[in-house]
């Protein structure tokens, strides 16, 4: 395969190596980060507060924490919402693993909850699910499609639960037309900055709230568990360099520069999310006339950001050929995902292949096909005609 990569290479076709999704910087991005490399804060500075602030204003949120990575704020965001040892965490399968080990590092359980036909938690099996250690309820924005959260936050205000939306996919989508992130129906939304999300940040994650006592305890926990806040002291000590390790946290920190950069690309973001969607809507255009293929389509109250496009074989028998057809025209496609309980790590666990058989029947059907913002009109015409060529 490289050799092959190599003479495309060389011959001048690299229009058509076409990844599954990609970051988009440009010269304005480059400039803000290498200002900040020359500045005298590279981290712990005043851009990683200045990115907090307008991120919790797009989102329409009252505060924000930035993290090293999504599956960081994961992490704290569990943890300052109190799951411990012997709780339970109810989540979907469709998703990527993160998702669920944030759990497991509190020493909880992941419980997973099929899927609709559109791969989200359905909502309506949440509540068989909830006993007595259920602490938090986890639904992912799948792809970038908000899952149903007005009844998901009714179930959870019912049972006393916690919830954490998993906001990774969805930056920039809409729920009952409000924006993902401002948690009008969570405790917690999180958020990723890899480079195939909507921005980026190289690696980086965010944490939105509205509650002043968890916004405290993760702007803690991802410095150690350290605060140098002396109204905040355990002990009374006036000496200037004194500080308290309070709670057992990590070193989850952000860099300035990666704020510089995650500033710039936030200002582009509508534009972003414009150019996908319209991506999105030509792709459906296309495929949904086609015997062989679905597409997954918005619903009442839902606005996609388009994170990644799905399609559908109605013939799960076809996928590794359409899949291995695809690579060999230099379309890098990807699934997405694997049902997290069919790892091995966690086969070990006890989990047992069935226990959610829609999730299960989604992903044999499933392929990611690419979009992004720099996906030119060719080269989305490229991915249109091979994939129908395949299914004539």
């Amino acid at each position: 395969m490289t050799g092959r990569l190599n003479a495309i290479n060389k011959s001048h076709k690299k229009d058509f190596f076409l990844p599954y999704g990609r970051q988009f910087i440009d010269d304005k991005d480059i400039h803000e980060v290498v200002g900040v490399l020359k500045s005298d804060w590279i981290t712990q500075g005043p851009k990683v507060d200045e990115f907090e602030k307008d991120f919790a204003k797009y989102c329409g949120a009252k505060y924000a924490v930035a993290v090293s990575s999504g599956t960081a704020a994961l992490h704290i965001a569990c943890l300052a919402s109190d799951l411990r040892q012997g709780d339970e965490l109810i989540t979907t399968p469709m998703t990527f693993v993160a998702s669920a080990n944030c759990a497991l590092y509190c020493g909880a359980k992941p419980v997973f909850v099929d899927v609709t036909t559109q791969g989200l938690i359905d909502e309506n099996k949440i509540k068989k699910e909830i006993t007595k250690k259920t602490k938090i309820v986890l639904p992912v924005h799948y792809t970038g499609l908000p899952c149903y959260m007005e009844t998901i936050k009714e179930i959870a205000d019912e049972n006393n639960l916690f919830v954490i939306e998993d906001a990774c996919h969805a930056l920039g989508a809409k729920y009952n037309k409000s924006r993902i992130g401002n948690c009008k129906y969570s405790d917690a939304a999180v958020f990723s900055f890899h480079p195939v999300k909507h921005i980026t940040t190289g690696e980086g994650g965010m944490i939105t709230t509205n509650s002043k006592e968890i916004y405290k305890k993760l702007k803690i926990l991802r410095n150690h568990g350290i605060t140098k806040n002396r109204d905040t002291f355990y002990n009374k000590n006036n000496e200037p360099w004194y500080h308290e390790m309070q709670f057992l946290g990590f070193n989850y920190r952000i860099t300035d520069f990666q704020c510089a950069l995650g500033i710039i690309q936030l200002k582009k973001l509508e534009k972003f999310v414009t150019k996908r969607r319209e991506l999105a809507e030509i792709y459906n255009q296309k495929f949904e006339r086609n015997k062989e293929l679905e597409t997954i389509k918005e619903e009442k109250d839902q606005f996609s950001s388009y994170h990644i496009y799905i399609l559908k074989l109605k013939n799960n028998k076809k996928r590794l050929g359409l899949f291995n057809f695809l690579i060999e025209n230099q379309i890098y496609c990807q699934i997405h995902y694997i049902p997290v309980y069919w790892h091995p790590y966690y086969q070990q666990l006890g989990y047992k292949k069935g226990i959610c058989p829609n999730a299960e029947d989604f992903y044999h059907k499933i392929i990611s096909i690419p979009i992004f913002v720099g996906l030119k009109k060719n080269q989305q015409s490229f991915v249109i005609d091979k994939i129908l060529s395949y299914f004539p």
